[in-house]
Formats: structure tokens, C-alpha cells, sequence
């Protein structure tokens, strides 16, 4: 079950994605030979038009082929009718359609979940409610009541405002040593901490909490909730894409492994997780596949505005060759992602 619906959550998300394609590339007349659904032999297919829908063997993502994409044979098509030979504009949109249509997919779930849930957990402030069982917090001499006004180790240093802050540095530093600035009634004071391992929640944590702020909403108040929850999911998001420029958190990066066993996981606690899972994998396609990366839709986007900038075209080899680089540049991280789940697992 959990492979069925590992495939099906990056089904939905990959045709989705290939559908804002189709969609825009048919609204500004760009020949489109075919949509496809899975990969790999054809199993069914039927002609609407002019595009031939398929569903393919393999039921792993999708594509939608267009006149003038490379490998697309389109000798019979009018240029005018291919992807290069339209507005630069036309292109930027058709080209961005993919990732918009994930980022409409998590906004939608997002809004839906948390109408679903009836009630959302507002931000708690940084400040220590209560302590874990054999808590290193407790052990280095936090107390209740103390508030965390900063953090710092050597790489990284924050002021947190809410105590989501909090959790997501102990997550990017999970076994170094961090100074912890608390202000404790009038006086402040720092302490030395490093999270210990949790063998049974298989993290290293420092064994504190915060005060839950639940509040209960409406289904109206599910609209601004959810929206906020995806803005929430957008930067923090960017925030570790900056962090690993700067190689920080390398360690964390997932790939198809780590996604399913995700899954694994989510799909025991109900749909709502599900769906949230959903969400959340699409809003991060969408924000990564529009990143200035040669081969991936926001690369393609950035090689059309310089051609739009210098007034001419790029040659055929010049193209090519980003596009070389693109792929090793993907392969390599999907191998390293893969490589890091699987030192996780074993």
C-alpha cells in the first residue's frame, strides 16, 4: 500500500504539474504532439485533435511533448506554432505554468486542511513550558518560564520570535553545541547545550516545549489560516535553500527514498496527514523546479530573458551544453540526496 500511494501523491503532483503546460501551451497555439500520463510503453492512448493522450506502463509522473522542445520532431509544424517560435513572453508563461499549478495544488490543500481541522496552532512564543523525560535542557539548568533570546554556534546566530524558530535552527544543527541567551525574570543568563539522541523518536532533541496556542477558526478563517501556513512553508523553504548554499544542513537533503519513507510514515495517521504531505511536496517542486538550474523549467526561463537581454538567439551547441551541465548538476545531487537517506536508514 505504501508504494501504491508513494506513486500515486508524485502522480498527482508531476501530471498536475505537466498539465499547467498543456494548458497554457494549448491557450497560445504551440503544437503539442502529446500528453502522457506514467512513462514507458504506451498501454492507451487516444487522439483529441491534434494531441494524443496517453497512459503509459510505468505510473511514475508524466509529460507533455511541444513543438520545438528538444527531441520533439516538429518539421510539419509552422515555427509560429513552436515553443521558440512565440513571444519570449509566451514562453516565460508557458514555461512557469508547471510550477504555478503545484503551487495552486498546496495553496488548495492548505486552505482545505486546516478547514477539515477546524482550528490551527498559532505561533508560540520562545519561551520553556514544560521539559521531556531525561531532558538535557533540564540536566544544563533551563527552567520553566526561561525565554530564548538567542542561539549561536559557530556557523549560524538568531534572535528567535517564536519558538518554531527555535525547533527549525535545533533541526539544522542537531548535534553541534549551541550558546543559549535566557532571560529569566530580570537577569540574563547563557548556558551550553547539545540535543541528546532519542532512540524512540530517532532525533537528537534538547528535551523542551513551549505552550501550545490552539485557536479555533471557521471555515472562512481557513482561507487567510492556510494561506499563511503555505507563505510559512514558501520561506522556510528559501531559508534552507540559503543554508545550503552556505552548506548547511547537507545532511538533510531527501530524495526518493526519503520521500517514501515519508510516506510510510504519514500514511498510518489518516488522510488530513496525507493530504498535508501533498501540499507540502508540491509547494517544494514548484519552488525548485523554478530555481535558475539549466534542464529544470526555471532554468529554461533564465536562458530565455538572457537571450530577451542580449538580443540573440544561443546556438544550438551553446544550449546543449548548459543543458549537459544541468543534468550531471541533477544527477549528482539526486545521488547524494539518495546517499543521505540511505545513511539515515541504515
Amino acid at each position: 500500500m505504501t508504494i501504491i500511494y508513494f506513486i500515486l501523491i508524485l502522480s498527482v503532483i508531476i501530471v498536475l504539474h505537466e498539465l499547467g503546460h498543456l494548458i497554457t501551451a494549448k491557450y497560445f497555439h504551440v503544437y503539442c504532439k502529446e500528453f502522457a500520463i506514467g512513462m514507458g510503453p504506451t498501454i492507451f492512448k487516444k487522439q483529441f485533435k491534434e494531441t494524443t493522450f496517453a497512459i503509459r506502463l510505468l505510473p511514475l509522473g508524466g509529460f507533455v511533448s511541444m513543438a520545438g522542445e528538444e527531441g520533439v520532431e516538429d518539421e510539419n509544424i509552422p515555427f509560429e506554432r513552436t515553443l521558440k517560435g512565440i513571444a519570449w513572453w509566451k514562453q516565460i508563461i508557458i514555461m512557469a505554468a508547471g510550477a504555478i499549478m503545484n503551487v495552486l495544488l498546496a495553496w488548495v490543500l492548505f486552505i482545505g486542511v486546516t478547514a477539515v481541522q477546524g482550528k490551527v496552532m498559532l505561533p508560540s512564543e520562545p519561551v520553556i513550558a514544560n521539559f521531556s523525560e531525561n531532558s538535557v535542557a533540564k540536566e544544563k539548568g533551563f527552567e520553566i518560564g526561561d525565554r530564548i533570546i538567542k542561539i549561536s554556534n559557530a556557523k549560524e546566530t538568531i534572535e528567535p520570535k517564536t519558538f518554531d524558530e527555535v525547533s527549525e535552527y535545533l533541526g539544522y544543527f542537531p548535534k553541534e553545541e549551541s550558546t543559549f541567551t535566557l532571560q529569566r525574570g530580570n537577569e540574563t543568563i547563557t548556558v551550553n547545550a547539545t540535543p541528546r539522541y532519542n532512540e524512540e523518536q530517532d532525533r537528537y532533541l534538547m528535551g523542551f516545549t513551549a505552550k501550545a496556542n490552539i485557536k479555533e477558526i471557521s471555515a472562512l478563517e481557513s482561507i487567510p489560516y492556510g494561506t499563511s501556513k503555505m507563505v510559512e512553508g514558501s520561506t522556510a523553504i528559501f531559508r534552507a535553500l540559503g543554508k545550503l548554499i552556505r552548506g548547511i544542513g547537507l545532511e538533510n537533503l531527501s530524495g526518493p527514498v526519503g520521500i517514501y519513507q515519508i510516506t510510510a510514515e504519514t500514511t498510518q495517521n489518516g488522510l488530513l496527514p496525507v493530504f498535508s504531505l501533498i501540499a507540502l511536496l508540491s509547494l517544494n517542486i514548484g519552488i525548485f523546479n523554478l530555481l535558475p538550474l539549466p534542464v529544470l523549467d526555471g532554468g529554461r526561463i533564465f536562458l530565455t530573458l538572457i537571450e530577451k537581454i542580449s538580443g540573440r538567439k544561443l546556438s544550438e551547441k551553446v544550449e546543449t551544453i548548459i543543458m549537459m551541465i544541468g543534468v550531471v548538476l541533477l544527477v549528482l545531487l539526486m545521488v547524494f540526496a539518495t546517499w543521505q537517506d540511505l545513511l539515515r536508514l541504515f
